[in-house]
C-alpha cells in the first residue's frame, strides 16, 4: 500500500539512502534539507529547502497529508558552539514534532545515536536499560540525548507515536562521513591510534540502517502499543576491532596502516588542554577545532558495542550481512 512519507535531512547519508529506498518501494517521499539535491529529484523524490530550526509557520504546512515522518536531520560534529548543536538538534526536533501535531501526523521515527548514553567508559553488549549520563563530554551527545528524550516522551494518549533508533558508526557506499573522515585524516598524516588498539566496536551498514528505519515505521503502523516511546540499538551485531578495521579501510585505498600511537594517559590530558585552548581563542573571536577532544579520545580507545535483541524482537530487525560481506559490498575484493 502506497504511503506518503516525509524525511528531514534527506540530503544526508542516511536521509538520502532512506528517501531513495522508500521511493523504490513505491511510496510518495518528501525530503526537507537545507541544500538542494538534484539527484533526489532525479530519483523521483520531492524536495524542499527548509531549515527545521527556522520559523515553523513557514513550513509546517508541508506535513499535511503525511502518513509518517523520519527525522534524520542533525548537527553531527565532535566540536562546535553549543548554540549550533542545540538549535538544530533540540529546537529542530521540537519543531518537527510540533509540525506533526499540527498536521495530525501520528508516527515519527527519530534517528538518534548510541552516544546519548556515552560515559567515556567501556560499553560492552550495552542495552536500552542504560540511563542517560548526568554529564556529557561533548555537545553533540548532550543535545541528541535531550532531543531523544523529548521525542520518546511525545506520545500523549495516542496523539503521536514515536520510536528512536540508535545506529552505531554508519558506513557503506556513498558514505559522506565515517570513511571520508578516516581517509582525509590518513592522507593528511593526522591519523593516530589512541590506546592499546584492542577496543571492539559495532558498525552499521547503510542498507541495514535504512531497513531498520522502515521496519520501525511499520511497527509504529502495526504495533504502536509495543514500540512507541522506546529506543532501539541498531548495528550488524558483529563487533570488530576498531583499529584493525580502520587499517583494512586504509589498505583497500592504497594507504599505509597506522603507525603512530598515543596512550590514553597522554591523550586525555592533551585533549583537555586542546579544548581549553580552543575555548580561550573563541573568546577573542578565533574559532579553532582541536585535533583531540575528550569525546573523541574515549570513542577511539574504549569498547562500544550493543545488544540488538530488542530491535530483533520488536521490529523484526536482523542484519542482512556480516562486516566482511559489507566490506566487499562497499569496496569490492578485500584481503
Amino acid at each position: 500500500m502506497t504511503k506518503r512519507y516525509l524525511v528531514t535531512g534527506g540530503g544526508g547519508f542516511v536521509g538520502k539512502a532512506l528517501c531513495k529506498e522508500l521511493k523504490r518501494q513505491g511510496h510518495y517521499v518528501l525530503s526537507l534539507s537545507r541544500g538542494a539535491y538534484p539527484d533526489l529529484e532525479a530519483a523521483g523524490v520531492h524536495t524542499k529547502q527548509v531549515d527545521i530550526s527556522s520559523n515553523l509557520d513557514t513550513w509546517a504546512g508541508l506535513f499535511e497529508g503525511i502518513d509518517g515522518v523520519f527525522h534524520t536531520a542533525a548537527k553531527v560534529d565532535m566540536w562546535g558552539d553549543y548554540h549550533d548543536f542545540y538549535t538544530t538538534n533540540v529546537i529542530g526536533t521540537r519543531n518537527v514534532m510540533s509540525a506533526c501535531r499540527r498536521a495530525g501526523v501520528k508516527r515519527l521515527v527519530y534517528t538518534s545515536s548510541p552516544s546519548v548514553i556515552h560515559t567515556g567508559e567501556n560499553l560492552r553488549n550495552a542495552d536500552e536499560s542504560l540511563r542517560y549520563p548526568k554529564h556529557f563530554h561533548a555537545f553533540y551527545p548532550q543535545t541528541k540525548a535531550q532531543a531523544e528524550e523529548e521525542a520518546l516522551g511525545a506520545d500523549h494518549h495516542g496523539v503521536m507515536h514515536t520510536v528512536a533508533l540508535r545506529p552505531h558508526l554508519i558506513w557503506g557506499p556513498n558514505d559522506t562521513n565515517l570513511i571520508p573522515t578516516i581517509l582525509e585524516r590518513a592522507r593528511a598524516g593526522r591519523l593516530t591510534r589512541i590506546g592499546a588498539g584492542e577496543n571492539m566496536v559495532d558498525l552499521t551498514y547503510i542498507d541495514d540502517c535504512v531497513r531498520a528505519h522502515i521496519l520501525a515505521m511499520k511497527a509504529l503502523e502495526n504495533t504502536p502499543d509495543v514500540v512507541s516511546g522506546k529506543a532501539y540499538f541498531i548495528s550488524q551485531g558483529d563487533p570488530v576491532n576498531m583499529w584493525q578495521w580502520i587499517n583494512q579501510v586504509l589498505e583497500v585505498h592504497g594507504l599505509s596502516p597506522i603507525k603512530r600511537t598515543l596512550s590514553t594517559r597522554v591523550a586525555y590530558p592533551l585533549a583537555c588542554a586542546m579544548e581549553y585552548g580552543a575555548r580561550a581563542l573563541s573568546l577573542v573571536g578565533i574559532k579553532v577545532t582541536p585535533l583531540l577532544t575528550r569525546f573523541l579520545v574515549s570513542e577511539m580507545s574504549t569498547d562500544h558495542y550493543f545488544n540488538i535483541a530488542r530491535a530483533k524482537r520488536d521490529l523484526g530487525y536482523f542484519p542482512s550481512c556480516s562486516i566482511a560481506d559489507a566490506m566487499k559490498k562497499t569496496f569490492g575484493a578485500v584481503s
